[in-house]
């Protein structure tokens, strides 16, 4: 069956649909990852979106279940340039293809994804439609295409109730769950931590009721400026003197509780091969990446937060340390289990914030 992705400039691609046979309109960003597709799929921070994946065959080593970042994916639409025919890993469960189609997600293959990713690299982010209706006339299409905005997706991501992974630990870290991956859930209690994750509106009053040795702020989806009420509960906890360790989204909306303010990038960072640059060793690391916003690094006020990573490729700011608090956090993935692991390190900073030792 035929398939179009339309793109809200007018760009009109034709493949193969694959998949749930659905309509979507939403945002569309590409991915660099040359593996980890089901990792990318079950990222709750692609909530609202549809990912173009660059590598061009996709699928061939099927779906491991276990290899899930969530209880589901969050993408909106999927789109390659080679769906494999027949996945083959002695893990597979599944087909790419039935996983989709069992998720009740729309892709499309047979399409020029260097094309599209050069489109999007070049123009920005931009909303599109992947359906198999043929339109003739894109007049109304293209205005609602247009008119889609990703909204309200953390409160779509985030867990509807706490639970707690790894009782009886030495160390015990309140993870707000913002669109968190599982793994840095289970980063933590490998290094010997009991973990209790919260929905990403608790407020902070629950939490320190808790007596946490730390607190741990998860990735999530979305507009960072758009958590009000959520960045409002983060300037109470960041003056409990409890340490606090940031990913992503966290790191965005830790920046925000300090008054320094985040953008929207042109085309963002997906993928599973970004250098950035420890500021305090000059080392460079390999790192995972999934964000459309940054702190903007002219916003800093070098008494409250000095910068802690950069950005090799494009300079912009991976990290912060806080000056008078037990704070830092990055805008990378150090819990990346499809990706690179060289930042995994980070999770051990974290428990010598807290006065640990890691148990990994």
């Amino acid at each position: 069956m035929k398939a179009y992705l339309i793109l809200e400039d007018g760009h009109v691609f034709v493949g193969e649909h694959f998949g749930a046979e659905k309509e979507v309109i939403s945002e569309f960003v590409f991915n660099t990852s040359m593996t980890g597709y089901l990792e990318v799929l079950t990222d709750p921070s692609y909530a609202g979106q549809s990912v173009v994946m660059t590598y061009p065959l996709i699928g061939n080593y099927g779906v491991a279940l276990d290899d899930q970042e969530s209880c589901r994916p969050f993408v909106e639409g999927f789109v390659v340039n080679e769906l494999a025919r027949l996945g083959s890993n002695f893990r597979k469960d599944m087909d790419l293809q039935d996983y989709l189609l069992q998720h009740d997600i729309p892709g499309i293959q047979g399409v020029d994804t260097r094309s599209i990713t050069k489109l999007i690299r070049n123009e920005g982010c931009m909303n599109g439609m992947i359906t198999t209706h043929d339109y003739g006339d894109l007049t109304e299409v293209l205005a609602r295409i247009r008119a889609f905005k990703v909204s309200g997706v953390v409160a779509a991501t985030t867990c509807k109730q706490a639970y707690t992974l790894g009782q009886g630990g030495s160390k015990r870290v309140a993870l707000y769950d913002f669109g968190a991956k599982r793994n840095i859930a289970r980063e933590l209690v490998k290094r010997g931590c009991e973990v209790t994750v919260y929905p990403a509106f608790t407020p902070a009053a629950t939490i320190l009721e808790g007596h946490y040795d730390g607190i741990m702020l998860s990735n999530g989806p979305g507009d960072p400026e758009e958590c009000e009420s959520i960045i409002a509960e983060m300037k109470v906890l960041m003056q409990s003197g409890i340490p606090i360790f940031a990913i992503c989204l966290g790191h965005q909306l830790m920046a925000l509780a300090h008054g320094f303010t985040t953008k929207k990038m042109v085309y963002g960072h997906h993928g599973a091969n970004h250098p950035v640059k420890d500021l305090t060793t000059g080392r460079v690391y390999i790192s995972t990446q999934n964000h459309n916003f940054m702190v903007e690094q002219a916003s800093l006020d070098p008494e409250v937060a000095k910068p802690w990573f950069i950005n090799v490729n494009d300079g912009t700011l991976e990290g912060l340390t806080y000056v008078k608090e037990k704070i830092c956090t990055v805008q990378f993935h150090p819990e990346a289990s499809a990706g690179p692991l060289d930042t995994g390190y980070l999770f051990d900073t974290f428990i010598a914030m807290m006065g640990g030792e890691a148990n990994a």
